[in-house]
């Protein structure tokens, strides 16, 4: 049995394919989707490879050209995820600030995702909560999320014109903003009886809640530098 096309789609702004390109990206689409259908009707360490090459209808040959494993293939969609918000992220207004840009290029991300209906919500949301129980998911997980992050932090470098690897900021932009993403997306997956596309609200909610929190730590601050000079002048001598 042939797997089901997965709901992805070329990036936004991603040059024309030509038919051989369309065709592997259509190939590897289907290994994809066959990889989570797979591991979600039968747990990881049930599913083969073969079965994956199977049901997607091509050699196992084929499957490695374009996958280290399963895991790998169930997650591809995680990679795609990161390559979209980076092209987002490249193409914000340049006077933006560099976290408010990260936000609105996954704004754009999960405007994007929206169309994708309901089914995929439900089925990204499974194979998340199976991320966190499966170590050997998780571990590739966090490999594409390093692969991804790793890109932005390229990106806004950029921007500022620097370099990330005597400059810190990119790389701290990047650490605190995916973090709040990532936090985002594993507390939606964890919601027991809440509509699968409820996650905009949850994003939005996990950077306001950054925002809230760095204002009122900059509050504190200012407030005990007032109270608590940091360079006391000197007690006069007699």
């Amino acid at each position: 049995m042939k797997a089901k096309e997965p709901d992805t789609g070329t990036p936004a702004g991603a040059p024309a394919e030509d038919r051989r390109q369309r065709k592997a990206r259509q190939t590897r689409e289907a290994m994809a989707a066959a990889a989570v259908d797979l591991i979600l009707e039968h747990g990881v360490s049930a599913v083969t490879v073969e079965a994956i090459a199977e049901r997607a209808d091509v050699t196992r040959r084929t499957f490695s050209r374009h996958f280290q494993g399963k895991e790998d293939a169930a997650l591809d969609f995680t990679r795609a995820d990161g390559t979209r918000i980076n092209a987002a992220l490249r193409g914000r207004p340049v006077d933006e600030p560099p976290l408010i840009a990260y936000r609105n290029a996954v704004g754009e991300w999960l405007a994007a995702r929206e169309s994708l209906g309901r089914r995929a919500y439900v089925r990204w949301r499974e194979l998340l909560r199976l991320v966190d129980a499966e170590p050997t998911l998780f571990a590739a997980y966090e490999r594409i999320r390093v692969d991804a992050q790793d890109e932005s932090i390229a990106v806004i470098a950029d921007r500022l014109g620097t370099d990330p690897g005597q400059d810190i900021r990119p790389a701290v932009v990047v650490g605190a903003a995916a973090g709040v993403l990532s936090a985002a997306l594993r507390t939606w997956a964890r919601q027991e009886h809440q509509d699968a596309a409820g996650l905009p609200a949850w994003v939005n909610r996990a950077y306001d809640t950054l925002t809230e929190q760095a204002a009122g730590a900059l509050g504190r601050d200012v407030a005990a530098a007032s109270l608590h000079p940091s360079h006391p002048t000197s007690a006069r001598k007699e």
